[in-house]
């Protein structure tokens, strides 16, 4: 009877909250464990199928659950939003995970292998150094500026505040050579970290064939190549590159009620950083494509006629992702067809 079991747990820090039901939806057991004892009760039971909401700690648990001999499902929390009944709380957030993967077409995310997890929180490590840097200059800059000194906008002009910082220039008023002081080498130790974690990024991706082959498509370098391939793996859990697309939340919303149709702007659903990945990838492709205008396919000259450069920059990241996803599925290079596409990115 209990291999027939599904369980959905609801994941909290130190309190797990599990339901076990039939498969006829008749409830065996409501419970509430805490951390070591979730873990020993799971190692008792007998094999099972465990449904989780997928979020920061459901990926461990559920290669945890998978050593134990269970079979795991992680459901997307905004699918399993629906199911919870009024009056949240931990049990019927449990109730609702099961009533949400009993539906037949609810789709499941897929569990990341330890290596790919190790690489998504290499990349989230980087994201939050090169914010703070960001914060950092732009704090010095605006503390400057009160008093008239300026630089030009980039990367060089902040580099020549600091250095005045770091010389104690006389235009600094005494009182704050020690606050810019600090921020000047808060700024030199972010950017060194974040150039270590980034050069890190870029070695992986070289050494891998699946990332080297993601980096053979226009616009796409390393930072880009090895967060799909963190991300999605083989990509076989998509149907198709639309659906690639449309995970990461780069194609149309879609509206209609009776005879109305409308087609909205992209989704932004999904992952954020990747799609802002393959959005600048795009714009540098078309910024490459200006000085190279004799190197621009057919598809990219048409959308450059009929529509805006910001449109344009993004149905380019649209057609990367589909691009990406069959390299990856067919573990294949990108061949060009037609006029040959240099690849700008770095």
């Amino acid at each position: 009877m209990e291999q027939t079991i599904t369980i959905a747990v609801d994941l909290a820090k130190s309190v797990f909250q599990l339901r076990g039901e039939t498969v006829s939806g008749e409830v065996v057991f409501e419970r509430r464990f805490s951390r070591a004892q979730f873990d020993r009760f799971m190692q008792h039971h007998a094999a099972s199928l465990v449904v989780m909401e997928a979020c920061g700690t459901s990926h461990y648990w559920a290669r945890r659950l998978m050593a134990m001999g269970h079979q795991v499902r992680l459901l997307a929390p905004c699918y399993v939003k629906p199911f919870v009944r009024r009056n949240k709380t931990d049990a019927r957030d449990a109730a609702a995970i099961l009533a949400a993967s009993r539906q037949p077409d609810m789709r499941s995310v897929r569990i990341k292998s330890e290596a790919e997890a190790c690489g998504r929180a290499l990349e989230r490590a980087r994201e939050l150094l090169v914010r703070q840097r960001t914060q950092v200059g732009n704090c010095l800059r605006g503390l400057l500026a009160e008093f008239g000194i300026t630089a030009s906008p980039g990367g060089k002009g902040l580099e020549s505040l600091i250095a005045k910082v770091e010389a104690l220039d006389a235009q600094i008023p005494t009182a704050l050579v020690v606050p810019l002081s600090g921020l000047a080498r808060q700024w030199r130790h972010l950017e060194t970290e974040a150039l270590a974690l980034e050069a890190d990024i870029r070695a992986r991706a070289q050494a891998d064939p699946a990332m080297r082959r993601l980096m053979s498509v226009p616009g796409v370098g390393p930072l880009t190549a090895h967060a799909v391939a963190c991300a999605i793996g083989d990509g076989r859990q998509f149907r198709c590159g639309r659906d690639f697309a449309a995970w990461v939340g780069l194609t149309p919303r879609a509206y209609a009620s009776g005879q109305t149709r409308r087609t909205l702007g992209i989704s932004k659903k999904g992952d954020a950083s990747l799609r802002r990945l393959l959005t600048l990838g795009a714009s540098a492709h078309f910024i490459h494509l200006r000085k190279r205008p004799d190197k621009a396919g057919p598809w990219i000259t048409g959308i450059l006629a009929r529509r805006p450069m910001r449109v344009a920059v993004v149905a380019q990241a649209a057609r990367t992702a589909r691009i990406l996803w069959a390299v990856l599925t067919r573990e294949q290079s990108y061949r060009v067809e037609g006029p040959g596409l240099a690849n700008p990115a770095a």
